[in-house]
């Protein structure tokens, strides 16, 4: 019940945190309604670095979500340029995250991280389909340990964002639903992949880690 209420915050969030309280000490000594409203974006800077425990399926037969999040939309796509995958045909699901979701992003199977490749971009509001292409992103190539095959997953920062946090290295093992990074106030996820019958829905809201977005 206590994790519940008072969860573990992200690393990223010390920072933003320590800021927050100062400020609201010194703004309470000038005035009250101030003060309340500094206690509110505090507890809100909170709530927001939240990094709670997941669990995942442990199987790779389906896929997790990579994001807390609202499904936005799901298509048939090429894969992403940047990884020179233009010709191959990939389901991709675009998950959004708004400013009260836990924004700690996680991988959808195990398997080996095989690329990591961040673009610079702009910063347009993270549910428009064109923030798929020029927002700031970060992409991870990651092959799937049973099947081999390749799930891409792009941090895509949104109107506010202003920094991906990439948790990750090139060539690490991970387990499904491990942890892969963060996207700082506000952002949106990617998903692509193949070979697999997709279960979630638009407009469903998913929970990153444990939500099952895909089945063999």
């Amino acid at each position: 019940m206590f994790n519940s209420i008072f969860p573990k915050i992200h690393k990223e969030g010390y920072k933003f945190l320590a800021i927050s309280i100062i400020t609201t000490f010194v703004v309470l000594l000038f005035s009250k309604l101030l003060g309340l409203i500094f206690i509110l974006l505090t507890i809100w800077i909170y709530y927001f670095f939240r990094d709670p425990e997941r669990f995942s399926i442990n199987d790779d037969d389906f896929l997790v979500s990579p994001a807390d999040g609202l499904v936005i939309s799901i298509s048939e796509q090429t894969g992403p340029l940047e990884l020179q995958l233009e010709n191959t045909t990939y389901t991709k699901m675009s998950i959004f995250m708004n400013v009260f979701n836990c924004h700690v992003n996680r991988t959808p199977v195990s398997g080996k991280v095989e690329e990591i490749n961040y673009k610079a971009g702009k910063f347009f509001n993270a549910s428009l389909d064109k923030a798929s292409e020029e927002n700031e992103r970060n992409y991870y190539k990651i092959k799937c340990e049973k099947t081999g095959e390749e799930i891409i997953v792009v941090q895509i920062a949104g109107l506010i964002a202003r920094r991906i946090v990439c948790e990750v290295e090139q060539s690490q093992n991970l387990k499904q639903g491990e942890r892969i990074g963060m996207i700082r106030f506000g952002s949106r996820v990617d998903i692509y992949y193949k070979n697999k019958k997709t279960l979630a829905k638009i407009g469903q809201n998913l929970v990153a880690g444990e939500s099952i977005i895909a089945s063999k």
